[in-house]
């Protein structure tokens, strides 16, 4: 019987090659489309110590918010990488759905805060208030990058 391969074994192929300078521009719309979620996160999840209420996890098809409060709902928002969508859930069943596709930081922001104010009791109402100590992407030149497929 042979050994079953692991992940950290010497040699092996099973994660794929991901050069840097091949993917600069996806990785940096993702990282943007991340914060998104994550703003959304800071603003309602009530605050735990060093910010951990603001983490994305890592699930078998992406990432996720988990469970966030809203009023007396609650709802998270999964990045699917393997049907390429933000699923908006909530826990009493309403799914709404973000293409992860081509476009810019704006553009996924603003569809992503109508997509959520269409939820029953009209989602959570934010705006984007910038920080993290770098030009805000959604009102400067910045949002035009696009992520490439």
């Amino acid at each position: 019987m042979s050994r079953p391969r692991r992940y950290y074994d010497e040699g092996t192929d099973i994660w794929p090659s991901l050069p840097l300078n091949e993917w600069q521009d996806s990785y940096s719309t993702l990282h943007m489309w991340t914060q998104i979620a994550g703003k959304i996160k800071l603003a309602l999840a009530p605050m735990v110590n060093h910010w951990w209420q603001v983490a994305l996890y890592v699930t078998t098809r992406g990432l996720t918010t988990a469970p966030i409060p809203y009023g007396q709902r609650t709802f998270q928002m999964d990045f699917d990488f393997t049907i390429h969508e933000l699923r908006i859930t909530t826990a009493d069943g309403e799914v709404r759905s973000v293409a992860l596709a081509p476009r810019s930081v704006a553009d996924f922001y603003q569809e992503v805060m109508s997509t959520q104010s269409s939820l029953r009791d009209g989602g959570a109402h934010l705006d984007y208030a910038g920080g993290g100590g770098g030009p805000n992407p959604l009102r400067s030149g910045h949002g035009s990058r696009l992520l490439r497929s």
